[in-house]
């Protein structure tokens, strides 16, 4: 029995003779499932989706995240989140309705003191992000140098224990800055 691919291509029910029964036949999509599994022909819009993405140059996904990135800049700078009026709501939904400061608290203001190289009141007002800041500014631009030029910039080896051990700190800093006594009420935001 016999089923077709997308595209109209038959794709046999089982691997072809000689080919080792374990599941996978290189080069073969239809092998990674079991014989006689019924394959289903695309809808209109998946083939639209998949010759789009054959037809995209490689540079348009980092083009996107880079505009994606200049309007969340742009944003920051239009703002200026630092001079809200002091009777001002929270626009924070976890510090309107409970008063605390949430785990990104500062992270808006942080940017704009970046953005202005004033490096000491950017930590002060979210030290992890102004730490993670170049780490995460080095993996962009290996990823979209990677993405759209063919670039191999270095990696940075980040391992899940790395991130766990980032996330427990940030978690941590979360309940610190508010904490109602001295020295962690200088975190609070």
């Amino acid at each position: 029995m016999e089923s077709t691919a997308p595209g109209g291509t038959p794709v046999p029910a089982g691997p072809p003779h000689g080919a080792p029964t374990d599941g996978a036949v290189p080069g073969d999509w239809a092998a990674a499932y079991p014989a006689g599994y019924p394959v289903v022909e695309s809808d209109r819009l998946t083939r639209f989706v998949q010759r789009a993405h054959a037809r995209t140059p490689r540079w348009v996904v980092p083009l996107a995240a880079v505009g994606c990135v200049a309007a969340g800049i742009g944003y920051t700078l239009l703002s200026d989140p630092t001079r809200s009026a002091p009777d001002a709501l929270p626009t924070c939904l976890l510090k309107l309705t409970t008063g605390l400061d949430c785990p990104g608290c500062g992270g808006t203001r942080a940017l704009w003191y970046v953005l202005h190289a004033d490096l000491p009141a950017a930590a002060r007002h979210h030290f992890l992000f102004v730490f993670a800041l170049p780490f995460l500014a080095y993996l962009f631009v290996a990823w979209a140098g990677r993405q759209a030029f063919g670039w191999r910039l270095p990696e940075l080896r980040i391992g899940p224990k790395l991130i766990g051990g980032f996330l427990a700190a940030w978690l941590a800093f979360s309940v610190v800055r508010n904490l109602p006594w001295p020295p962690f009420t200088a975190l609070y935001v």
